[in-house]
């Protein structure tokens, strides 16, 4: 009986990892081509279909939106800690209290997330945010990124789909 639980924890592991592994690859090679490939770094701006997408470069010192952007040498250490920490914490939660399906998924998609804004910011010094989406009469200021938006669905997943606390 312990034996096929620890299949099935390697096996949910497994699934986070692999949406993570594949997040972070998406998160760099989006970065790499759109920065440097398409030179956004020089460029600034490119209209890919304005208003809805375009690409802004806007290097991300701080927290979303720029929060704590200050002292950047400093700040860049402690978030690079601050997600390293939250990777490990929700780590150690699928452990203990894995959710379903969704929730691992989920998970994943916070930690591959975590993990490309980690390397931006360890590379760079900095994360590279690049997409900017306006609509409807709205022009959008903020730029971000694919780490940003799986870091944004995998804290939603992981509210909306928790794992199940067993009865003791």
């Amino acid at each position: 009986m312990e034996r096929v639980e620890k299949q099935r924890q390697v096996g949910m592991l497994r699934l986070v990892w692999t949406v993570a592994g594949i997040i972070f690859v998406l998160d760099q090679l989006t970065k790499i081509w759109v920065v440097h490939v398409m030179d956004l770094a020089t460029q600034l701006n490119i209209d890919v279909l304005p208003p809805y997408l375009n690409f802004r470069m806007a290097w991300n010192y701080g927290i979303n939106f720029g929060l704590f952007s200050g002292q950047q040498d400093a700040t860049r250490w402690v978030l690079i800690s601050v997600a390293l920490g939250i990777i490990v914490f929700v780590l150690v939660w699928m452990r203990r209290d894995p959710p379903g399906r969704l929730g691992l998924i989920s998970a994943g998609l916070l930690i591959g997330g975590a993990l490309g804004n980690v390397v931006d910011r360890v590379a760079y010094g900095a994360v590279a945010d690049f997409l900017n989406m306006s609509c409807c009469g709205f022009d959008n200021p903020f730029a971000f990124n694919v780490a940003d938006i799986a870091i944004f669905a995998g804290a939603l997943g992981l509210v909306l789909f928790p794992g199940k606390k067993k009865a003791t």
